[in-house]
């Protein structure tokens, strides 16, 4: 199963990923505190990795794998708290 993401895409709490067989996943910000504490404009400097199957902010830092979202996995941080 491909699971590479194609869009992404942002509302005041969460992030919607589309999957590139139409799937469209709803991911809560508060699971990655760098996107939920950064402006909406910092979320919109992202790039797709990997032929999309990671989403990379560089200059958040951030990197989340697509699979890992369809997983359920949250930031893994050291010390998060809020990673489900």
């Amino acid at each position: 199963m491909n699971t590479s993401a194609t869009e992404l895409s942002f509302d005041s709490n969460m992030m919607w990923v589309t999957l590139v067989d139409g799937r469209k996943l709803g991911v809560p910000l508060a699971y990655f505190p760098r996107l939920l504490a950064a402006t909406p404009e910092q979320r919109q400097h992202f790039e797709f990795s990997g032929n999309g199957t990671g989403i990379h902010w560089d200059e958040l830092d951030e990197d989340i794998s697509v699979q890992g979202l369809l997983m359920g996995v949250g930031d893994r941080t050291r010390g998060n708290r809020l990673a489900a």
